[in-house]
């Protein structure tokens, strides 16, 4: 992917620099053109009028106005203008060095196409080496140079080639490694700018997992609170209802319980909406476990059922959140005995194993053979299980009445 990226075009304020930058070469050109020839100290040996080296400098200096968004036009330009400069022997060299510098760098950092900025940058080299070549074999074929302060090992000749064979190569091998380098620091860039933007959505989709995670577990709490305490409420209301007038004793009792009922509701409701509020009291009723269970089964009792409850193998400690589910497990199926089951006896059957533990509930409902439509009930069931890698058996007993079993992971190995 990245192997094929390509560099966006300079921003406005990016272009804006790129004035500034003609602007102070210009400047920088025009100042050591003038102090050259105040010193007389030309680069070729002479030098045309003053007026034509200005306009050399000017027309070498412009074309950087746009070096980034015409880097290879800009490049071409800069080179042929700087070929035409050195044959009419401008007098200074350093400035139009540094301007096509400026320009081989450019397309090193900015031409689109990979392919074409290095051949093109490649190209150019060697144009530039062999009129270095060309001014050499000329300056040698021409008068002698005048060497009489030399002192030297080496012969003045050999050395003035030697001289300028090594700092062309050095100059124009940095300015096309600096300009490649430039390229791959913009590529890694835009990668660490990308996995960051990746980074951020997804911890974006996380965020929003764990919140719709979290919702649908307040959801579940709620309906197994709703669904169970509503559920009891109305079956001992209807039965107060029926004994009010003949045994008031009896109303009294059973709306006792409906109070009691309504307070164990209106206290776990509590504390599930506590948790969307940021200022929530942290002290409200806790997470019901499995030492609440006596309270559920003694609610079931009072809705007119029989209730035995097992416990098999050795009670130990097990995780909150598992004791939890397990808690809403029986609550949510002694809710439904009471909403749909004609049954009379309810069995609650809670198994230590190894690593697990099995709760089983089961009733003698007369009901259907088939069992009720599922509804959020048992598919709350199935997701607080899925949550714990546990698993949920429900079905119609083969004689009578209905089976839940749940199995739930506790952690320890066996």
């Amino acid at each position: 992917m990245w192997n094929e990226w390509r560099r966006p075009g300079p921003t406005p304020a990016q272009q804006r620099r790129d004035i500034g930058i003609a602007v102070l070469v210009l400047l920088c050109a025009v100042e050591f053109t003038v102090l050259v020839n105040s010193i007389g100290a030309f680069a070729q040996g002479r030098a045309p009028d003053l007026r034509e080296q200005l306009a050399w400098v000017l027309a070498l200096s412009v074309p950087l106005v746009v070096r980034r968004r015409y880097p290879l036009a800009v490049m071409l330009v800069v080179s042929a203008l700087f070929i035409a400069a050195q044959w009419r022997q401008l007098g200074d060299n350093l400035v139009p060095s540094g301007i096509l510098f400026l320009a081989i760098f450019t397309v090193g950092a900015w031409e689109q196409n990979r392919l074409v900025a290095r051949w093109s940058r490649i190209g150019v080299i060697a144009t530039m080496f062999f009129w270095l070549g060309f001014s050499l074999v000329r300056a040698l074929l021409g008068p002698p140079g005048n060497f009489k302060n030399a002192a030297g090992p080496l012969d003045p000749t050999l050395a003035t080639v030697v001289y300028g064979l090594e700092f062309n190569i050095f100059f124009f091998v940095f300015a096309y490694v600096v300009g490649e380098m430039a390229w791959t620091a913009a590529r890694r860039q835009a990668e660490l700018s990308f996995q960051a933007e990746e980074l951020r959505l997804s911890q974006e989709q996380n965020t929003r997992g764990a919140i719709a995670a979290e919702r649908m577990r307040i959801a579940r709490d709620l309906h197994d609170v709703v669904a169970h305490h509503v559920s009891v409420m109305g079956i001992q209301a209807g039965a107060a209802r029926r004994v009010l007038d003949s045994d008031p004793a009896m109303a009294r009792d059973t709306l006792q319980t409906v109070e009691e009922t309504a307070r164990t509701a209106i206290s776990e409701l509590r504390g599930l909406l506590g948790v969307l509020r940021a200022d929530a009291e942290p002290d409200l009723r806790a997470a019901p476990g499995l030492d609440d269970l006596p309270e559920l089964l003694e609610n079931a009792r009072a809705a007119g059922l029989e209730v035995t409850h097992g416990v098999y193998g050795a009670p130990r400690e097990v995780p909150s959140a598992v004791a939890l589910s397990a808690y809403r497990v029986v609550q949510e199926a002694l809710t439904n005995v009471v909403k749909h089951a004609a049954a009379q006896h309810v069995d609650v059957r809670m198994r230590y194993l190894d690593n697990t533990l099995e709760v089983e509930i089961t009733d003698d409902g007369r009901g259907p053979s088939t069992a009720p439509v599922p509804g959020f009930g048992l598919v709350g069931m199935r997701e607080r299980l899925a949550v714990h890698g546990g698993s949920l058996e429900t079905g119609p007993r083969r004689d009578a009445g209905y089976l839940v079993r749940a199995s739930l992971p506790t952690g320890e190995k066996p």
